[in-house]
């Protein structure tokens, strides 16, 4: 032992030789074929990792998307091997069952698709020569693979990067899917940190060479904090041993989302011999503790530290799921300027670059597998779920950031044998065996963390089959207010849970509500998917959380929107709950957090999508609307074309004025002090103020209007559709009908959520007047191009979504209609049939050109033939 300390020494002084291991992108350079294997190589598509197939059909018209198998292939050029020398294929992520052949051979197989995993290759390759990778992916539904059901899109493909990994015989493992170091912190306050390294050493059977297995702790600033080595030798018939290590570190600097301190570990095996360094593993770490209390929430290195994030879906617009890493990291850095210092990642486990931007910004994390909805009762689906968890938690288990495991999602969501109790019963008791399987398995598998469930709000349901019972942290997916009841019952279900179980951990896992950044409107309701009542939802509920020191975390449902292909609503196969727009572009709820959250000064005048505005009655030329803006400042003060609208005291993280709009050019100037730092923001609406009455106008150029709607809609091409007034002599307007309303529907307040095929603009066609007699518009004589706007919302059978909770699947009566629609006195449509001639939810324009010569303007007349005429939405232009 002597000498082997002395050689130990030299190596110290002198630095070891170069390491041997590579790992080598191939992501360039790839073939793709959809369904068949081509035999041609013409036939091939040349792509590059990461790829997707599925990035167009998730947005398009026709129901469902491809679902099925896809191939890929690469030439690969393997370089002549060294003794003993080893190859693996190291796949980040592919969806979800993926089987590699090298050579035409089966290298190997994988399930799942959101975990990494090694394919060894190193038998099936020829060294010196090109060697053929094939790779099957399959991303169709399984019964024995969750996720089952979920409200996202389950892509395909291989989505994330790929490298060729070449290691010396001896080197850390990666049978577990890892790079084979486990690093933890039993011990960690302010005097005292104790890191400990467990690694798993794969070394050939039969070898009696002596190995140097070394830590070494860096600081942020490079400099050597700690070492420790320990001396190895294969002396047992297997291939590969465990071995652990105890650095201890006096005065730590402590990681936190304030101060993200990232300590350098890294662990390194040498030939002691020989000196040459065979292998070496660099991880950032960092030294914190925590605990979780059912009164006092959570707490960070001693104090008291409330969570508030979002969650997070991995695709974005144009995409898919296929994702550079730079995507990743800069929703963190969003996620982080917004003043979030929470990501759950959910619904699975998502690309690598995640959690070390967590890491290294500072943004604490739960991670979860992807059970969501439903399970099924067979052993393979029992398995493939607990292979999941483990496969988590053994990738991402050296993240400081972490510091929740998760394994369900609304479990109950989708309940099976709802006619068969007994079956049911029997059902609910193999939920409970797999998540207490679950819960027990990540308990024995990680001592540090947290384990938790999140649960849609039925109480009653996830008491009874004893979910509530087993995790350490319960989690309440919440909609009060958006998918059924009122937002007061939000508040009212903590305090009552909370009174239950005195003793349980509790977070907000979940809420939110949609937000299309196209709609607006004056008079914000529950489900109208405008901006307005978005960001009014969303200062109740964080207001409520804020002011309960027992919710020990807040998860925003979700940081950006994202696909959902069966989704309909008001943008079809997008769920837009998110703070920003698929594209990340910020939504007013985004700004409202950033005040609330953030410790850097925030002025923010929100948003201003209605740029066409109804005069008001006392002041014709102008008219009035609601001004927001967000800040964390005391006091603030709004100019309006530089006259004071008076200071207002934030309530809440908003300040509002009641602002008049004038034709032209409006300029808004916010301004406040921070720490004696002035801090402003400006905004220039350029508006068009439309007439209720056209006697004194002097030019009149367009007009787009909505019937049956209460809201504002900015279309594609940037026009803004205002919803009609009721006619008045001299103006414009609807004469008779009623805006249509969904029959025993409790959750759209007008309109429909159906997918209106043939345009991009839904919103426009989901709204309409039922029961119309005329349409009036009193206009000068002149040249005008009229477009009426048609859609048979009425019909069929539509299978809700099971988190619309008070809605079950409704079978709607069959829109019959038939009537005949006159413009001045004219015949337009001639027994007019929605339905028969162009389908249920379909687009339908009828475009006219009109002449007035006297004062007369336009009169459109419907007359019914059978059923209640209806129209959707009109426009009138002036034409030369």
């Amino acid at each position: 032992m002597k000498g082997i300390f002395s050689l130990l020494g030299f190596f110290l002084l002198t630095g070891s030789l170069v390491a041997q291991k590579s790992v080598t992108s191939i992501n360039k350079g790839w073939k793709f074929s959809k369904t068949t294997i081509p035999q041609k190589a013409s036939d091939w598509e040349s792509i590059d990792l990461p790829h997707t197939w599925n990035k167009e059909d998730v947005t398009d018209d026709i129901p469902g998307y491809y679902r099925g198998v896809g191939y890929y292939r690469k030439q690969l050029y393997i370089d002549k091997l060294k003794k003993d020398q080893q190859l693996n294929l190291l796949f980040e992520g592919a969806n979800q069952v993926a089987t590699i052949f090298v050579n035409g051979k089966k290298a190997g197989e994988h399930i799942g698709g959101y975990a990494s995993f090694y394919i060894p290759i190193t038998n099936l390759v020829q060294p010196g020569k090109q060697n053929e990778i094939t790779v099957s992916v399959d991303n169709a539904y399984h019964q024995d693979i969750p996720p089952l059901t979920a409200d996202f899109t389950f892509y395909g493909g291989i989505y994330r990067d790929v490298w060729l990994v070449k290691t010396e015989p001896v080197h850390f493992s990666t049978k577990e899917d890892t790079k084979g170091v486990y690093i933890s912190t039993p011990i960690v306050d302010a005097q005292r940190a104790v890191l400990k390294v467990k690694a798993s050493i794969e070394i050939p059977e039969n070898d009696n060479a002596a190995y140097l297995f070394t830590s070494i702790l860096k600081d942020a600033k490079g400099n050597i904090v700690h070492k420790a080595s320990t001396p190895i030798r294969q002396v047992f018939a297997r291939s590969d041993s465990n071995y652990e290590q105890e650095l201890t570190l006096s005065n730590p600097n402590l990681w936190s989302p304030e101060k993200p301190y990232l300590y350098r570990l890294t662990t390194e095996i040498t030939n002691i011999k020989t000196g040459k360094l065979l292998d070496q593993v660099v991880q950032p770490i960092g030294f914190r503790w925590f605990r979780f209390d059912p009164e006092k929430g959570f707490e960070l290195n001693g104090k008291p530290y409330k969570l508030v994030g979002t969650s997070r879906h991995q695709d974005f617009k144009g995409m898919g799921n296929a994702l550079p890493d730079r995507f990743a990291r800069n929703d963190i850095a969003l996620l982080k300027k917004m003043g979030g210092n929470f990501l759950r990642v959910a619904h699975y486990p998502q690309d690598p670059s995640i959690l070390e931007a967590c890491d290294s910004l500072g943004i604490l994390t739960s991670v979860e597998i992807p059970v969501v909805n439903e399970i099924t009762t067979t052993k393979k689906f029992f398995d493939n779920c607990m292979a999941m968890q483990l496969q988590m938690i053994r990738q991402h288990y050296n993240h400081t950031s972490v510091i929740i495991w998760c394994y369900m999602n609304e479990v109950l969501l989708k309940p099976h044998y709802t006619n068969d109790k007994d079956k049911q019963n029997l059902y609910f008791k193999e939920i409970n065996k797999l998540a207490k399987s679950l819960d027990s398995l990540t308990r024995k598998t990680d001592l540090s963390r947290y384990t938790m469930m999140a649960h849609h709000g039925d109480y009653n349901k996830y008491k009874e089959v004893g979910l509530v019972d087993i995790p350490m942290i319960v989690g309440w997916n919440l909609y009060s207010g958006w998918y059924g009841g009122k937002l007061p019952d939000f508040p009212v279900f903590l305090d009552s849970f909370h009174a239950r179980h005195p003793q349980k951990i509790v977070v907000v896992s979940e809420y939110g509500a949609d937000a299309d950044p196209r709609i607006s409107s004056m008079s914000p309701v529950r489900f109208d998917k405008s901006v307005e009542y978005t960001t009014k939802f969303h200062q109740f509920y964080i207001s409520a959380m804020l002011k309960r020191p027992f919710v020990a975390a807040s998860m925003i449902w979700n940081l950006a929107d994202f696909n959902s292909e069966t989704r309909n609503e008001t943008m079809p196969h997008i769920n837009n709950k998110g703070l920003m727009e698929w594209d990340r572009t910020p939504k007013d709820p985004y700004y409202l957090y950033q005040a609330l959250l953030s410790d850097k000064p925030v002025l923010k005048i929100l948003g201003f999508p209605n740029k066409v505005l109804i005069e008001d009655n006392i002041n014709k030329k102008s008219a009035s609307t609601i001004t927001q803006v967000a800040t964390n400042l005391m006091e603030v003060e709004l100019f309006m074309n530089g006259k004071s609208l008076g200071k207002k005291q934030p309530i809440e993280g908003l300040a509002e004025w009641k602002v008049q709009l004038s034709n032209g050019n409006n300029r808004l100037f916010v301004s406040g002090k921070k720490n004696n730092q002035t801090v402003s923001d400006a905004f220039l609406l350029n508006s068009q103020i439309v007439p209720k009455h056209f006697q004194d106008i002097k030019q009149f150029t367009e007009l787009n209007i909505l019937l049956g709607s209460n809201r504002y809609i900015t279309d594609a091409d940037k026009l803004v559709w205002i919803p009609t007034p009721i006619y008045e002599p001299g103006g414009w307007g609807v004469v008779g009908g009623k805006p249509f309303k969904i029959p025993n529907n409790n959750r759209l307040p007008y309109g429909t959520d159906k997918n209106i095929i043939g345009t991009d603009d839904d919103p426009v066609y989901q709204t309409q007047q039922v029961g119309i007699k005329m349409y009036k518009l009193d206009l000068p004589k002149g040249n005008y191009e009229l477009v009426l706007h048609f859609a048979e919302l009425l019909g069929g059978s539509v299978k809700e979504l099971p988190y619309n909770l008070n809605d079950p699947e409704r079978i709607e009566p069959k829109g019959k209609r038939i009537f005949n629609v006159y413009v001045n006195k004219q015949l337009l449509l001639d027994n007019f049939d929605i339905a028969a001639q162009y389908g249920t939810a379909t687009a339908v324009k009828k475009t006219t050109n009109i002449t007035i010569t006297n004062d007369s303007g336009i009169e459109i007349v419907f007359e019914s033939i059978e059923g209640e005429p209806v129209l959707n939405a009109l426009q009138v232009k002036k034409i030369d």
